[in-house]
């Protein structure tokens, strides 16, 4: 396989405004819980199945989803004088991102996904996602560029569980 030395592709860049910052990330944290790490890491070091673990992952990631890292930016960020909230996410779900890591760990730049909630200057709160299928599809792997799509679905079910606008073109 040829690998350019350098790639360009277009994202999608979705901000959806949301009514309360506070109140939508919790929300959001009920709907995506955290990776239960101690279990994970127990499951890798016993060595077990893949099955196991796609059974396991689908029981706790009711909506697809899991928090593998999350920052409170603003707890920096207020040094500076800054006054705008802002938590950083990275979600996902290992067992679907194997699906296109067996195709090319390149796929791996892009999951999990990068999430923001975050403040305006002005003072409304926002939710804020770059659309999946444009990074996974940049690859060039129709496999990969169909889990993007799916990613894509699982996304649009995980807003409207939290009752947010999905915006065109995620369905």
């Amino acid at each position: 396989m040829t690998v350019p030395a350098l790639d360009t592709f277009p994202a999608h860049r979705l901000n959806v405004r949301v009514a309360d910052l506070s109140d939508f990330q919790h929300r959001y944290e009920q709907a995506v819980p955290l990776l239960p790490a101690t279990e994970v890491d127990a499951m890798v070091e016993r060595g077990a199945s893949w099955t196991e673990m796609l059974d396991y992952i689908d029981s706790v990631a009711a909506n697809g989803f899991l928090i593998y890292w999350r920052s409170d930016i603003h707890r920096v960020m207020r040094l500076a004088g800054d006054t705008a909230r802002c938590f950083a996410y990275l979600i996902g779900n290992h067992t679907i991102a194997e699906r296109m890591f067996r195709h090319d760990p390149r796929a791996m730049l892009y999951a999990p996904l990068r999430t923001a909630i975050w403040e305006h200057t002005d003072g409304t709160a926002w939710f804020s996602i770059d659309q999946p299928s444009c990074h996974f599809s940049s690859l060039g792997i129709p496999e990969i560029t169909q889990v993007g799509l799916e990613l894509d679905r699982k996304l649009a079910a995980l807003l409207d569980v939290l009752d947010i606008e999905v915006p065109a073109g995620l369905r």
